[in-house]
């Protein structure tokens, strides 16, 4: 696990999740939010994005987190692994929603409000967006671990924490312990 991609919907623990990840594993975290959004509000072209992720992707080890579905198939060819952060609406609008008004280290400038276009897509993630990912998850024959797995484990009453865990040492990875899920405290 060297070459590590974290996606879903937003509001979902991402930045989160890959924060840790990275803490753990030592690899280099990069947040694509940070790439295209500047602290003035306004984003970079998409070519100087896709220069950017070109450079990113060439190096030896990193995590990469965010979705752009745009450049999701450069980024699915270029992995080894790809962690798939996949929860109800309710708790990624929740998410979403719950990060207003609050600085992050994966975003260069404090959100005011739940933005209607953003809002938007997340609705439409799970009809619109989640059939090409898992397309093209299927096309790079990626495994998306996180998928029906966790959800399965949790509703064995286990937290998503524990469920990462189980998940990842099954499949001989590092171990991922008190990882903060949407939800949990």
């Amino acid at each position: 696990m060297e070459k590590v991609i974290v996606i879903g919907s937003p509001g979902a623990g991402k930045s989160t999740f890959a924060r840790r990840l990275g803490a753990l594993t030592g690899l280099p975290l990069h947040h694509l939010d940070l790439l295209w959004h500047r602290p003035d509000r306004t984003t970079i072209t998409p070519e100087a994005f896709d220069a950017g992720l070109a450079e990113l992707l060439r190096g030896e080890r990193w995590i990469i987190d965010g979705n752009y579905s745009r450049t999701l198939e450069a980024r699915l060819a270029a992995c080894d692994t790809a962690f798939f952060l996949d929860y109800p609406l309710e708790v990624c609008l929740a998410g979403a929603q719950a990060r207003i008004g609050r600085k992050r280290e994966d975003f260069p400038y404090l959100e005011t409000e739940l933005d209607p276009e953003f809002y938007q897509w997340i609705l439409d993630f799970p009809q619109r967006h989640l059939p090409r990912l898992r397309a093209l998850a299927a096309k790079y024959q990626v495994q998306l671990p996180i998928i029906e797995q966790v959800n399965q484990i949790l509703f064995e009453g286990k937290s998503a924490a524990q469920a990462v865990k189980e998940l990842m040492l099954r499949d001989k990875k590092i171990e991922v312990s008190d990882i903060p899920w949407p939800g949990e405290s």
